[in-house]
């Protein structure tokens, strides 16, 4: 149970569920791509955006997951549109094959919500040879987004229709590293701490949707960008750190909020009225909030992004 009511200027709270942030809305419309939509905050989001008419696309690293997933959504939802992708974040050759099979699927693009997340795991590689963490958390998001974004825009041309990424972050990036971005110590196992590389991942996403809605806005293409703190919730994401993870469940119920809560924003984000036009801005609690000063800094905003497009080799 979530205690803190207290409604912000959207006239939601911390408490708001998804459902109630996206009541009365019509997206029946509109595509949108989920990624991790089989468990968490991503299996929440795809049910409630699927509850609203929106065909979603479950990208998924485990397919049979994802398929009973839109098995027990159809069952509650009948009408549901929903499609299972596979997507592995960590691999860049994975992000390249699903995006190459959506964009000649022919079906258009409304919104992304970069969803998936890994948390606080001991110092391990991608499949490319970089930290999981940033590899996982921004860098494949990142060219996932980048393959993606044509697509966008020509749905926003033919559709008329704001296009919307929508990218998790969380407050967790408050507790980077003290630099913020360690763009030459990416891979130093050395000097590895968990938190903090969790932490740099998640101010990478912030930076990454502040320096692509800058990007937006200078082409004049109708598609926000923003990032957002879904709260602190009880999810499988601390599955690497056992005593915490049970400690956690054991307490949560009582100050953490539930997944139904903790999908609201980005629900909130990806949908609601209240957001259209609305780019480059950190969201909490289905409000606008105030991220670090580092998460603000346009100049190293720019800095990752061409650090991001050398590691991804894209331009």
């Amino acid at each position: 149970m979530w205690f803190i009511g207290w409604k912000g200027p959207s006239g939601f709270s911390a408490s708001s569920t998804a459902e109630q942030v996206t009541q009365g809305i019509d997206g029946t419309a509109l595509t949108a791509i989920v990624t991790g939509a089989s468990s968490g905050l991503g299996l929440e989001t795809t049910r409630v955006l699927a509850l609203r008419g929106v065909h979603v696309v479950m990208a998924v690293r485990n397919v049979e997951s994802g398929n009973n997933v839109k098995e027990t959504i159809l069952k509650e939802i009948p009408s549901a549109k929903i499609d299972v992708m596979e997507l592995d974040l960590s691999s860049m050759a994975s992000v390249r094959k699903f995006a190459a099979d959506f964009n000649s699927s022919g079906l258009p693009l409304n919104i992304l919500i970069n969803n998936a997340g890994v948390m606080a795991t001991p110092f391990m590689l991608s499949q490319d040879h970089i930290e999981l963490q940033f590899a996982t958390n921004h860098l494949g998001h990142f060219l996932l987004t980048n393959l993606l974004i044509d697509t966008m825009k020509k749905t926003v041309r033919e559709s008329n229709h704001e296009g919307r990424i929508v990218i998790l972050s969380s407050e967790a990036h408050r507790f980077a590293y003290r630099q913020g971005i360690r763009f030459d110590m990416i891979n130093d196992e050395s000097g590895y701490n968990s938190y903090f590389a969790y932490g740099q991942s998640k101010l990478a996403n912030i930076l990454h949707a502040n320096e692509l809605a800058r990007r937006l806005k200078e082409e004049g293409v109708e598609i926000t960008v923003n990032s957002l703190h879904p709260g602190s919730i009880i999810t499988n994401i601390l599955r690497h750190h056992g005593y915490v993870n049970a400690f956690a469940n054991m307490v949560g119920k009582y100050f953490l909020k539930n997944v139904q809560q903790g999908a609201a924003t980005q629900c909130y984000v990806a949908l609601h009225p209240q957001v259209k036009g609305i780019s480059g801005e950190y969201f909490m609690d289905s409000n606008k909030a105030d991220p670090t000063s580092l998460a603000k800094d346009s100049e190293l905003a720019k800095k990752l992004w061409e650090f991001s497009l050398s590691l991804t080799n894209t331009k």
